[in-house]
């Protein structure tokens, strides 16, 4: 099949407004306060430490597309009800909960509240800056009776306390002297009503599968709430209703104020505040500084969390404001030291670059005991769930960074193995099939042909885990916890597939959905099958390592599991056995078993009104095409790419591309890492500009309900193993770099057991140098090399790997013939 040149949109040059957002590298600023797109604002300028969130809402609170503060994990539960029902299916819903608001602080100068659409901004900046962590805003305003009053704000999400926020908000009056109020708030916003009785934006109407569930009901149930105005603390605690977790807020208050000041105070079951009033002379700047911490359960009662949230409160009280923004710069100094990555030459690139990097950080860094929401905790879209995203796409940058993050999100699907074992019996399974989606453990997914149905999860994890111990060499974790992960999933793997004796005997799996949501139930999918004969073998082969090296743990992990030795044979049997579609005639690998068989999706004539077809096309139309919502055989082929040599990589790279639609923010960095691997550069560069910009630019449009995490992780991912050309397969770890024409250099970091190592790809050499610890070995285009910390090494370069000279991508599949002889044609199916 050869590839045909086919249109493409003109590059970019920039997808933001840089007058409004201008360059800078180390932070993204918003020089021009625009009211017309509040919901992708809120989530750029989220914080967030893996446990607590919260939006970028203005302080003063008013103006919104969506208030909200979350805790990871902290969820309500609601019965999932369906049409018809059926056996197996997901009972029960799980979807986040928004906690009580912390942030608000109003202003009112001469009794007129600051409300920033309609007012006079002489002056406006808003800047988050990634070394520390801070958001920071300035604001000089000019008051209906043409008072001058300048005002900064600060808020800060702890990276080193977890469950601390700390804000600031100082108001001066430049010119004229007037009576200013602050009144400092925690409020319960959970149902979609903010204090005015005013909907939030995001509770619109229409079905958006990426959009959480709505609550017809009170979710928390008040508890406890009080204040001091004497002391300036408030404090409020629930229950939710049904899934019975708790919460506990508090907050103190400290004003730094030289004129006179009159204090009150008031609570009640969903708000809490306390107001200062002040008589502001000018030049004279007030300031008021409010710390508030956050404690939740799985039920411990929120009196308990409360005198938690008084000790963090008093230890911060004790240790002082500064020393917590200390803390926070040295954490993100250590974190930026081994994660950051530099592209030379392309500051606007490298300012995206870091915001992505930093929204890992935020999604991750303090998520112990729980996983890493599809969302982060920046926003409610996909009701809070966990996926696959975290597996594939976010784990890689923090096994290779920072592994302790990595560490703990297994330990939390290792937590979930008891669940994972009943689901697997709810479907007649031995074994263990973790959920699709969930927060809880249980499955959530109420479309079981698009959720349960995607049995690679199993393989996902397994691969995950198996990547961090090459990497790591966590032993520990090896002989513990994830060997119990890896033996479950090769139970349920080989219990799912079946033999079929054509020859020496081939293993087939049926009634799968693979990565791609627009072929559901389909049997052989690449992809799962790929992926589980991985997970075979490395079962198998974790098996052996114990039994080998550590025998005691051997012995203790077969009782355990009760695992015999004909189960492991037959693990090797069936991965060497598994079924691989394959299609001589157009030399291309099916995404299944009958996947050539369906015509093509005329993507290039569809209206842009009509994507992401998922939203305007019913799935029975959209399961009778060739046609992917993400990248799914180029997924097998990019994490098991020691499996497919170059070529059939190429072949099916052009096969498919055409086909992808990109509804899937998660399809971009992998189309970006093979089409930079096979030769395509620019369609590479395209892709991943595009990944970067998913959210900063909301290029999918649903940037308001919360960052997508999984496409932050896969930035990383497209620059590191794209054109960085880094891979680990089984523990050998190797770099071919992809380097662009258009860049002059590349500069990443890995952690390799324990030692991190520098990488500089520039057009003519690759330069290796140990950073921390004593060094690694690696392969440098099949040249094995030590790089040790005596000194740097360098490997020359014999150019950037092929190159597809003069063809922009590939080219349309209309009009190619099957092996039958039929053309396949291509529509666009109209009502």
């Amino acid at each position: 099949m050869t590839p045909v040149p086919r249109d493409t949109p003109a590059p970019v040059t920039d997808y933001l407004d840089r007058q409004r957002w201008p360059v800078d590298e180390w932070r993204l600023s918003e020089r021009i306060f625009d009211s017309s797109d509040l919901g992708r604002s809120e989530t750029l300028f989220a914080l967030g430490n893996g446990y607590l969130g919260m939006r970028g809402n203005v302080e003063e609170g008013r103006e919104s597309f969506a208030h909200g503060t979350f805790i990871n994990g902290f969820h309500e539960t609601w019965s999932i009800q369906h049409a018809e029902e059926a056996y197996g299916f997901a009972r029960v819903g799980q979807t986040i909960v928004n906690v009580p608001d912390a942030k608000v602080i109003r202003l009112y100068v001469d009794d007129e509240p600051l409300l920033l659409p309609v007012a006079d901004l002489l002056d406006y900046d808003r800047t988050l800056d990634f070394r520390d962590g801070v958001l920071e805003r300035t604001i000089l305003w000019r008051t209906p009776a043409g008072k001058l009053v300048r005002i900064r704000t600060s808020r800060m999400v702890s990276f080193t306390q977890r469950h601390l926020a700390i804000m600031s908000f100082e108001v001066t009056m430049v010119d004229e002297a007037a009576p200013v109020t602050l009144s400092s708030q925690i409020l319960n916003r959970q149902d979609g009503e903010d204090e005015y009785h005013v909907r939030a934006a995001a509770m619109g109407e229409g079905a958006d599968p990426r959009k959480a569930e709505r609550f017809d009901r009170r979710v928390l149930e008040p508890i406890w709430h009080a204040d001091d105005e004497t002391t300036g603390r408030m404090e409020l605690g629930y229950r939710c209703a049904e899934s019975r977790m708790t919460l506990a807020v508090a907050a103190d208050h400290h004003l730094e104020c030289v004129d006179p000041v009159q204090v009150s105070s008031h609570s009640e079951d969903d708000m809490a505040k306390i107001v200062y009033q002040v008589m502001a002379e000018p030049g004279r700047t007030i300031r008021l500084s409010k710390v508030v911490a956050y404690h939740t359960s799985r039920g411990v009662p929120p009196r308990e969390l409360l005198d938690r949230c008084r000790r963090t409160l008093s230890r911060v009280a004790a240790e002082g404001i500064e020393a917590q923004r200390s803390d926070q710069r040295a954490w993100l100094d250590a974190f930026w030291a081994r994660s950051d990555v530099e592209i030379a030459g392309q500051p606007a690139l490298q300012q995206a670059l870091r915001w992505n990097l930093f929204q890992v950080a935020q999604a991750s860094a303090r998520a112990e005991g729980a996983g890493i929401p599809a969302k982060g905790v920046t926003g409610s879209g996909y009701g809070g769930h966990y996926f696959w995203d975290t597996e594939v796409y976010v784990l890689p940058f923090l096994t290779y960074t920072s592994p302790m993050m990595a560490r703990s999100a297994l330990r939390f699907r290792y937590n979930m193995l008891p669940a994972a074992r009943r689901r697997a019996a709810d479907l007649s399974q031995r074994g263990a099939l973790f959920p699709w989606r969930t927060i809880s453990g249980e499955e959530a997914s109420a479309y079981y042909a698009a959720g349960t149905a995607q049995y690679h999860i199993d393989a996902d994890i397994s691969y995950a885990l198996s990547r961090y111990v090459d990497a790591t060499g966590d032993t520990d974790f090896l002989m513990r916890e994830a060997v119990d992960i890896l033996v479950e999933t090769a139970r349920l793997f080989v219990d799912l597939g079946f033999w079929r004796s054509e020859g020496q005997g081939t293993f087939h799996i049926h009634g799968v959905t693979g990565p791609d949501e627009y072929t559901t139930v389909v049997n052989d999918n690449l992809f799962t099958n790929v992926m589980a004969r991985f997970n075979l073998r490395r079962a198998a082969r974790a098996v052996r390592e114990l039994e080998t090296t550590w025998p005691e743990a051997h012995t203790r992990m077969v009782n355990r599991l009760r695992l015999e030795e004909a189960e492991v044979v037959e693990w090797e049997r069936a991965a060497e056995a598994m079924a691989i579609p394959y299609d001589e005639h157009l030399g291309i690998h099916p995404q299944d078993a009958h996947f050539l068989e369906r015509e093509v999706w005329d993507l290039p004539r569809t209206p842009a009104d009509k994507r992401p077809l998922l939203l305007h096309y019913h799935p029975l139309v959209i399961y009778r095409f060739q046609v992917l919502k993400q990248a799914d055989v180029v997924a097998a082929l990019y994490l098991q790419g020691d499996a497919f040599t170059l070529e059939q990589k190429q072949r099916d790279f052009e096969y498919y591309d055409p086909i992808t639609t990109g509804d899937s923010t998660l399809s971009a960095v992998v189309q970006a890492i093979l089409a930079a691997e096979v030769g395509y550069s620019s369609l590479a560069v395209r892709y991943f500009t595009e990944a970067l910009y998913v959210d900063l630019a909301d290029l999918h449009g649903n940037t308001s309900d919360g960052v997508h995490v999984a496409s932050t992780g896969g930035v990383w991912s497209a620059l590191v193993q794209g054109f960085g050309g880094f891979r680990d397969y089984s523990g050998e770890f190797s770099i071919d770099p992809r380097l662009p024409e258009s860049w002059e250099s590349l500069t990443y970091r890995l952690t390799i057991r324990g030692s991190r190592i520098r990488v500089a790809v520039s057009a003519g050499t690759v330069e290796l140098t140990v950073e921390d610890g004593p060094g690694a070995k690696l392969s440098v285009r099949g040249k094995v090399v030590h790089v040790t910390s005596r000194e740097p090494v360098v490997v020359p370069l014999d150019g950037q790997g092929p190159a597809q000279a003069g063809i922009p991508g590939p080219g349309p599949l209309e009009g190619v013939r099957r092996a039958d002889g039929s053309r396949i044609t291509a529509t666009v199916p109209h009502p």
